[in-house]
């Protein structure tokens, strides 16, 4: 298919699923219901989901006939042994432990190594995983390289982790005291963005000179691996299963969302190196989620993760994930709709902060934007800003998040080139009213989490 321009789906649609397609005054009140919180809607009241690709890929054909021979013994099953097959010819990671989704892995794991005095640092922790390690008492810590702070500046791995930050945050805490380091892959609260192999070889060597533990939280691996197949001219030739596998032998363990780059709706994993962690891991598996062998899984779901975790490495699925993407994030970006710039892989990010400059930081241009997309269009996104990361003060003033982003997250399989047309054609008419928005004003919300269930109030309908 190179020398045409249109990039189509490698796959044909065997099953369709209904969208309702609502009013706008519809959409109103059903926000109005949600307290102007997306997560509070339901599915059918969507036109759109973009709030997530974690969970959401259609599975093909073979994953769907794979689960028929799903083997739902309690222990040794062989959907057991052929998920664990997988996992370990990409990770060669000798111990691992089957979870029902990623954050139940970083639980375990963070869990253990984490507490009160213990530091993490990652190129960005994602929601629940800070919210793991704070939640056991340690403190994450986010280094990003200096390029991501451009969003308009085209720089090939602005996922990268700041190196220099990296050893003097080490030597300023103690090697002792530094739980882990976590390298994020794509680096999702950094706008999708891909990480070099370079800067994953270069985390690994200060790891190893002060004896610290090296994770790779590894869900979007595979659109990684595509970004430094084309990006870095050494991996030019490497197949896009031979870079993953050469980044995970970096690592002393690794933290799997199988939502995402296995292509499932559940499913997640933990693997790592090192016997004696991985014996107290497998306690601790045991007691919270299930057998050492299917941990909270069943065996159709291990049946589908070990055959997509083979599928999302075929180059026609990987060459159509990322054009598609990056076809709507240039759309967008010719119409002037500010943004995180590359495309990254799975998803688009709006600088919401730039495109409605006249809404205040404590009044939430992320949220005020994930509010209008779905008024206008029943697009239904997430905020990754101020909501999501912003904490407060000893006073109660807000800490602002470092971005105000809203997340296009595109789920995998799924959508259509039509559909995205209709994305694009919505985001016109958010460009012709953006001046009008107003911000929103929280009313209640949890400690941790909170933009899952915070509620709020429309400005606009206050004043």
């Amino acid at each position: 298919m190179e020398n045409f321009k249109t990039i189509i789906e490698p796959f044909k649609i065997k099953m369709v699923e209904p969208i309702h397609l609502s009013t706008a005054e519809q959409r109103k009140e059903y926000l109005r219901e949600a307290h102007y919180n997306p997560f509070a809607l339901d599915s059918d009241k969507v036109i759109i989901d973009f709030l997530t690709d974690s969970g959401t890929s259609a599975m093909s054909s073979n994953q769907w006939a794979g689960m028929m021979q799903g083997d739902e013994s309690y222990a040794g099953a062989s959907s057991w042994h052929k998920m664990r097959n997988s996992i370990f010819d990409l990770t060669g990671h000798e111990f691992i432990l089957p979870t029902h989704q990623g954050r139940a892995a970083e639980r375990i794991l963070y869990g253990y190594l984490g507490g009160k005095g213990k530091t993490f640092i990652s190129n960005t922790h994602f929601d629940t995983t800070r919210a793991n390690i704070e939640f056991s008492g340690a403190e994450a810590i986010d280094i990003p390289c200096e390029e991501i702070k451009n969003n308009k500046h085209f720089y090939p791995f602005k996922g990268n982790m700041d190196l220099m930050k990296l050893e003097k945050l080490i030597i300023e805490k103690g090697p002792e005291n530094i739980a882990a380091v976590i390298l994020t892959v794509t680096n999702n609260s950094g706008g999708g963005q891909p990480v070099s192999m370079e800067n994953a070889k270069s985390i690994s060597i200060i790891c190893k000179k002060y004896k610290i533990n090296y994770f790779l939280d590894c869900c979007r691996v595979a659109e990684n691996s595509y970004f430094v197949r084309h990006r870095e001219k050494e991996y030019e030739h490497k197949t896009y299963l031979e870079i993953a596998q050469e980044l995970f032998s970096l690592t002393d363990g690794a933290i799997m969302s199988a939502k995402k780059d296995a292509l499932v709706n559940m499913g997640g994993f933990l693997s790592l190196k090192n016997k004696e962690l991985a014996d107290a891991c497998k306690n601790l598996l045991i007691i919270t989620e299930g057998f050492a062998t299917y941990g909270g899984l069943s065996g159709r779901d291990m049946e589908a993760i070990a055959i997509g975790l083979k599928e999302v490495f075929e180059p026609d699925y990987l060459h159509y994930r990322i054009t598609s993407t990056t076809f709507l994030g240039d759309k967008l970006k010719a119409m002037g709709v500010p943004l995180i710039y590359p495309i990254g892989g799975h998803a688009v990010y709006i600088d919401a902060k730039e495109l409605y400059n006249h809404i205040p930081i404590h009044e939430y241009p992320g949220q005020a934007l994930v509010c209008e997309l779905y008024l206008t269009g029943g697009i239904r996104t997430v905020e990754i800003g101020s909501v999501m990361f912003g904490k407060y003060d000893e006073d109660g003033k807000l800490i602002p998040a470092p971005m105000e982003l809203v997340r296009l997250a595109i789920p995998r399989r799924v959508y259509t080139q039509s559909h995205i047309e209709y994305v694009i054609e919505v985001f016109e008419k958010i460009m012709l009213n953006r001046h009008k928005v107003r911000g929103l004003k929280i009313t209640e919300e949890p400690k941790f989490l909170r933009h899952f269930t915070a509620k709020f109030e429309n400005l606009t309908d206050i004043f």
